[in-house]
């Protein structure tokens, strides 16, 4: 996760697309960063989901990082908007092992991208919501727009987190607003424990190995392709085959069985945010089924 931006650059231009992992880089501004329908079955077999096209409106440049403006299945046009990246890729810095950071002021911008992915306006927030590195890797910035004026002024909509688990097997695009760029591939399955340095992930997406990743990735969202839906954001990967160290995470088994992925790249999911916001976008740690870590 610590690899700055241009290091990931020298990496790429020595070994090509695709040797360096899925961290963030660093800025100015910023601290360093981590990493339908089926028919009747006597007419025709059913039909598979109508694919998607995922392009890149929606998603967003950080200084350091790729993001999104996402909503909730619930969230409404006049609701305060909201960005996502992850939570390696604060302004402010890592958070801690265990620290999780809530209504935080920030006048962090955006640029943000349409279909083909040319910037066409800058968002700004006016807090951090909710961000943390425990359990899950994933900030979310509320914005001083709605999703309505947004929509008015440039055109574009959000994307919608699915709240419910993903699918192992499933094809899914990695979108990163920063590179212009997207990674498309497959959940290979799912990491019981990710462990990083000091940070520890619960049930991390897993990439097939065709998802190369590299720095400046990180944040960007993973769209399922036949939903169109984010089921999860992109935050790191293994290097050079290390154990459990910053940049070379490692996969632990409910055994305690630690397990080395050598070029393999992973997301996290994103289903149980929703749960965690209600009217207005407002974050509610304490609702029934809010499973985020809490401060």
């Amino acid at each position: 996760m610590n690899k700055p931006l241009l290091a990931a650059l020298a990496t790429l231009v020595i070994t090509g697309v695709g040797a360096a992992p899925a961290v963030a880089a660093q800025a100015d501004t910023a601290a360093p960063a981590a990493k339908r329908t089926a028919v009747k079955a006597s007419a025709a077999p059913a039909a598979a989901p109508a694919i998607q096209a995922v392009n890149f409106a929606g998603t967003v440049s950080l200084s350091n990082c790729s993001g999104s403006l996402v909503r909730f299945p619930s969230s409404e046009s006049d609701d305060p908007a909201l960005v996502m990246s992850n939570g390696h890729c604060l302004e402010t810095g890592f958070p801690a092992a265990g620290e999780v950071i809530v209504d935080q002021a920030s006048t962090r911008t955006f640029g943000l991208l349409n279909a083909s992915a040319t910037r066409v306006g800058t968002l700004r927030a006016n807090k951090i919501a909710y961000a943390t590195m425990t359990d899950t890797d994933v900030a979310i910035y509320q914005l001083t727009t709605t999703y309505a004026q947004i929509a008015n002024s440039y055109g574009i909509s959000p994307l919608t987190l699915n709240d419910t688990h993903p699918v192992a097997g499933t094809a899914i695009t990695v979108v990163s607003g920063y590179w212009k760029r997207t990674y498309a591939c497959n959940i290979d399955g799912f990491a019981y424990r990710l462990k990083e340095g000091q940070w520890t992930w619960k049930d991390s997406v897993r990439y097939t190995s065709a998802c190369q990743t590299i720095g400046g990735t990180s944040g960007s969202p993973v769209v399922d392709n036949a939903t169109g839906n984010v089921v999860a954001v992109n935050n790191t990967g293994n290097e050079d085959g290390g154990r459990c160290t910053d940049n070379n995470p490692c996969e632990v088994d409910a055994n305690g069985t630690v397990t080395v992925r050598e070029g393999i790249n992973y997301a996290q999911e994103t289903y149980q945010i929703p749960a965690c916001f209600g009217l207005d976008n407002k974050l509610d740690l304490s609702v029934s089924g809010c499973t985020l870590p809490k401060p």
